[in-house]
């Protein structure tokens, strides 16, 4: 299937910032290339260039994967699972790859999404006992705005808690405990993964309310987002799915998923297996660009995110279906395969 060309909004500041860091090594390219005046170029066999000991030693680096939280241009946190080399403080290594700069910038906008640190800011990480404290430079207190402040604490807590050593996160600045940022945003208490793009609500939420989890592929189809929606039934998958097939806010800047005249049927779970009744409008969904993949693949990641489902199968009036997707997939976004299997291009607001 050949894909759409796809256009990635991205604050002007960011992308200004992508393109100076790409000016610099275009301008280091030339001026390395234009040494020696008149020197004839010539084309050297590939097999008689050299392999650096640098770029040996990367082929056999032992990698390992982990999940960062960038923004994209709609202000949504995205989770995207990458690879980095093994080491020791790989959760810190995770935060430092949040934080602007150029390589970091490079690096988001082949996903069309922007790191949500300040640029400059450091990290110091203990971790004890379930508890992380996060000790942030100073340079923290530069975002633009109080989105930006609110999105930074949310990421930094939700990729922390991706580990296992970690079930809440507390802040420090400049090793001194502080109420706020600079925009308002309170740092001042123990915070854990909770409400992810939280949709907004115009009511009251009450306390018997609850939080349901989703993932609705972007407009553009690249990604897949979270979002959580207050409800106030259980948090179970057929509160999720009922959800889902609701699609997301009119205004959110996401993608409906499924046909809006598809109905739920029926959902039921026996031995890790979820089976979700639709109406025959389900089927609709072979008509979307990428053939349903990734409407299949957000409704999979809404019901697995509950323990004990391993599998989704889908029945059209109470028929078997042959979905476009039948893996679970592992992650959301996974880095390599959004970078090869869209073409990217940056518009600049």
């Amino acid at each position: 299937m050949k894909w759409p060309k796809i256009g990635i909004r991205i604050r002007r500041a960011d992308a200004e910032r992508v393109l100076i860091a790409c000016s610099a090594v275009l301008v280091l390219a030339l001026s390395v290339t234009g040494r020696g005046g008149d020197t004839e170029m010539y084309e050297e066999p590939l097999d008689d260039l050299p392999v650096s000991e640098a770029a040996a030693a990367a082929v056999t680096q032992d990698m390992q994967q982990t999940v960062v939280y960038y923004e994209d241009g709609d202000g949504y946190l995205v989770p995207v699972q990458r690879e980095i080399v093994r080491q020791d403080g790989i959760a810190k290594a995770t935060l430092g790859l949040m934080v602007q700069s150029a390589g970091n910038d490079m690096e988001a906008a082949r996903l069309g999404l922007v790191p949500v640190v300040p640029e400059g800011t450091t990290f110091d990480l203990d971790i004890a006992q379930g508890h992380a404290r996060v000790d942030m430079s100073s340079h923290v207190l530069d975002a633009v705005d109080k989105e930006q402040e609110e999105n930074l604490r949310t990421a930094i807590v939700w990729a922390l808690t991706e580990f296992d050593t970690v079930k809440d996160v507390n802040f420090l600045v400049d090793g001194r405990k502080i109420d706020r940022l600079t925009h308002g945003t309170n740092i001042s208490g123990s915070y854990t993964r909770v409400g992810l793009n939280r949709e907004e609500t115009a009511e009251s939420v009450f306390a018997d309310a609850q939080e349901v989890q989703m993932y609705f592929p972007a407009q553009d189809g690249r990604l897949l987002i979270p979002v959580s929606r207050t409800v106030y039934e259980r948090d179970d998958i057929a509160t999720a799915v009922f959800e889902f097939l609701r699609g997301p806010k009119e205004d959110s800047g996401l993608e409906t998923p499924l046909p809006e005249s598809t109905q739920l049927l029926g959902v039921s779970m026996d031995g890790g297996v979820v089976t979700i009744n639709f109406s025959k409008d389900f089927t609709k969904i072979a008509e979307h660009s990428d053939g349903g993949v990734q409407a299949m693949r957000a409704l999979m990641l809404t019901c697995t995110r509950y323990p004990g489902v391993r599998k989704v199968k889908i029945l059209v009036d109470g028929e078997p279906y042959q979905p476009p997707v039948e893996e679970v997939p592992a992650f959301a976004n996974s880095a390599s395969e959004v970078a090869v299997s869209y073409p990217e291009v940056l518009m600049i607001e």
